[in-house]
């Protein structure tokens, strides 16, 4: 592929960017005015929502609200005349609006647009990326995808085209330039302002207050039918996150005869692409036709809430063969358990070629854009230019996926918008880009030496580890629970449904036996004997049908118990691992308090031990400083005891001084005292001598 060629076409296109911006920033309060003339409790259109936004949820962040109005589209259609129906059926729109409206999955829609990725324009799943495509596109609508491409011109002021073909009233009291028109004038001017399904209504219900309420007045009827073609612009095929309409569209109403020329497939799939990035990241609303991406998701990877209408394998298109259940059950289930359904989605179970076997003559789009299917394309839808990498998805046309290089567009596979100062041809402007489209884009060539998609998935698995989640290779416990709690209620309504089926069909075998044995004429037995085989035949496939789904609901029943028997033994034994860790961590802390203990006595003993160490050092201690004192004192004893002779014969001069102590008349030293008289003098006590012991 000469990816270098085609990048250069779409930056064919975006040549004078610089001077764009200036003109949008010098018009950017010109755009802001056009909001200012909305009429007072009419920027929402609050009657034409759908009808699953009936019970509406918390409004969280991220939560995604669709502001596709199918129902009143499908109503309005079928409440048409005859005339403008088939005038509307030339366009290319008649085997949409043949689809009965059915509930978005909001939280599969929900889990499926936060994997779009910008820059390769895909969906990363865990299997490989996935494109929605022509084909899909051709098959589930019906839409055209082959023809002329759906761009024209650009006004700065859309006032007279939308008088001339709308009508007056459609601009009265707005101020110049117009470049949008509110969605719920067009509805208003029909008598359907406000209209809006019941959530406890059914749709022939609503569809009959819708035909009783429809006033075309005295229009014309190419005005009432562009009235309606702009209304399903709006609010069903290029639907946006705002309640007006591009006044663009409107031009292109202007020669219904040529309507049936374009290629409003192809241009729905480029505006579903141009407003996924911005819905997937910033908005709480979602902007495309997002039924369309719900049932390309069920015929890809069957894991949603809807299910296949028994019998209707002949319907065209393949969107009609579809049922999405209300039932609360079912849509009670969280985008959560829908993210992690996908991301343990088995791949072997993915459906890539959805289509095999199914009869073209059938589908006159399918046939018709058939040449395109092989193709590398770019989507034009008016000021939007985007690019469909059919390489990264050529296992959708029965080929081995090789490894490519994942290209990475950046700033130039994005849409822009601009408002313009002066009239402008956006298709004459950006030639290349519109016959590169004509052309038919350029041929998506096959690698025949490939024996699997193997070296494919180990660089997807590398480039996108990040965002695939590898790392989550269990599903826990309460998802799985959950998940197939979700299947068992799906199985459920479903049997149902096939149940009151089986009832209608037997009361319809019995009329026609009993009309049989009535004894009808001969020319209608045949045709009614047919009938009652056809009937018979569908019986027995609706009770085959419910015998397996029986079965089916069985196994899943029985899976559930085991898998919540199955938890709740995990959770005891959880338990009970719980309690015995619990006891090893008290076993654990009393130990460590015995070794703690043992520490601290040993402790205790050391210091014991110590204490007696040091009372007996201080006893020998004592015992040798008595030892010594003793032995001192005995020594100064002798000592004394040696020494005390000499002193005594010093002391005394002989026995003599010592007797005469007690004689007062003998002095010391033989000298006799001299006498005293004994009459002046007491008489001296006796006193008891050394040694003696008194009396």
């Amino acid at each position: 592929m000469r990816t270098r060629a085609k990048r250069g076409i779409i930056r064919g296109h975006r040549h004078s960017e610089e001077e764009e911006e200036e003109v949008e920033m010098a018009t950017a309060g010109e755009e802001e005015e056009v909001v200012e003339d909305l009429p007072k409790g009419e920027d929402t259109e609050g009657g034409d929502e759908t009808e699953a936004e009936a019970p509406r949820r918390p409004r969280g962040k991220g939560r995604m609200r669709s502001r596709v109005t199918w129902d009143l589209c499908w109503a309005w259609y079928h409440a048409l005349p005859e005339a403008q129906q088939a005038q509307i059926v030339r366009m290319g729109f008649g085997h949409l609006l043949s689809v009965r409206p059915f509930h978005p999955d909001v939280p599969y829609l929900e889990a499926l647009r936060e994997r779009w990725e910008e820059d390769c324009k895909a969906f990363i799943m865990p299997w490989g990326h996935m494109i929605p495509t022509l084909e899909d596109v051709a098959y589930l609508t019906g839409l055209p995808v082959q023809g002329e491409p759906v761009v024209g011109l650009e006004r700065r002021d859309y006032y007279d085209d939308i008088v001339e073909l709308l009508g007056p009233e459609f601009v009265a009291g707005r101020r110049r330039p117009i470049r949008s028109i509110l969605l719920g004038s067009l509805s208003e001017a029909v008598g359907l302002r406000g209209r809006r399904r019941g959530p406890l209504e059914s749709l022939d219900e609503f569809y009959a207050g819708v035909r009783g309420a429809l006033d075309l007045g005295d229009r014309s009827e190419e005005r009432s039918v562009r009235i309606f073609v702009s209304y399903l612009f709006g609010r069903l095929l290029f639907a946006t996150q705002s309640s007006q309409m591009n006044c663009k569209f409107v031009l292109l109403l202007r020669d219904l005869a040529q309507e049936g020329r374009y290629a409003w497939g192809a241009a729905m799939l480029g505006h579903l692409f141009s407003l996924l990035p911005s819905s997937s990241q910033r908005s709480q609303s979602t902007g495309g036709f997002t039924p369309f991406l719900q049932i390309w998701g069920y015929t890809r990877f069957p894991m949603g809430r809807g299910t296949l209408v028994e019998g209707s394998q002949m319907m065209v298109p393949l969107m009609t063969r579809w049922e999405v259940a209300p039932d609360p059950r079912v849509t009670d289930r969280r985008a959560g358990d829908v993210r992690v359904a996908l991301d343990h989605y088995p791949h072997d179970q993915v459906v890539w070629t959805p289509y095999v076997g199914e009869a073209d003559a059938s589908y006159p789009a399918v046939a018709a854009g058939r040449p395109l299917y092989h193709r590398h394309l770019l989507l034009l839808c008016l000021e939007t230019c985007e690019v469909l990498y059919l390489e990264l998805v050529v296992r959708t046309l029965g080929w081995h996926q090789p490894a490519i290089e994942v290209p990475s567009l950046g700033r130039e596979g994005h849409s822009h918008r601009w408002f313009f100062a002066e009239d402008r041809d956006w298709g004459a402007d950006h030639g290349s880009t519109v016959a590169y489209w004509r052309e038919g884009g350029e041929q998506v060539v096959q690698v025949t030496d490939l024996q699997d998609s193997s070296a494919y998935m180990e660089d997807y698995q590398t480039r996108y580890a990040g965002r695939l989640r590898l790392d989550r290779r269990v599903m826990p416990e309460s998802q799985a629970i959950r998940l197939l709690e979700g299947r068992l209620a799906e199985q459920e309504v479903e049997l149902t449904r096939l149940r009151a089926e089986v009832r209608t069909l037997r009361e319809e075998l019995s009329r026609a036996r009993a009309s049989r044995d009535a004894g009808a004429s001969s020319s209608a037995q045949p045709a009614r004997g047919d009938l009652a085989i056809r009937l018979q035949e569908a019986l027995d496939r609706a009770e085959a049908r419910v015998q397996e789904l029986e079965e089916q609901a069985r196994e899943i029943g029985a899976q559930a118990q085991m898998e919540s028997l199955r938890l709740e033994l995990e959770a005891r034994i959880s338990g009970l691992e719980a309690e015995r860790r619990t006891m090893v961590t008290a076993m654990e802390e009393l130990r460590d308090d015995r070794a703690t203990m043992r520490g601290r006595l040993h402790e205790a003993r050391e210091s014991q031990r110590e204490a007696e160490t040091a009372r007996s050092r201080i006893a020998a201690d004592y015992e040798i400083l008595k030892d010594r004192v003793l032995k001192k004192r005995r020594e100064q004893q002798r000592q004394a005891q040696q020494g005390m002779p000499a002193r005594t014969v010093s002391a005394f001069a002989s026995i003599d001084d010592i007797v005469s102590l007690r004689d007062p008349s003998v002095v010391r030293g033989g000298v006799q005292r001299p006498e005293a008289s004994t009459a002046s003098r007491p008489p001296l006590p006796d006193r008891p001598m050394s040694g003696e012991g008194g009396g």
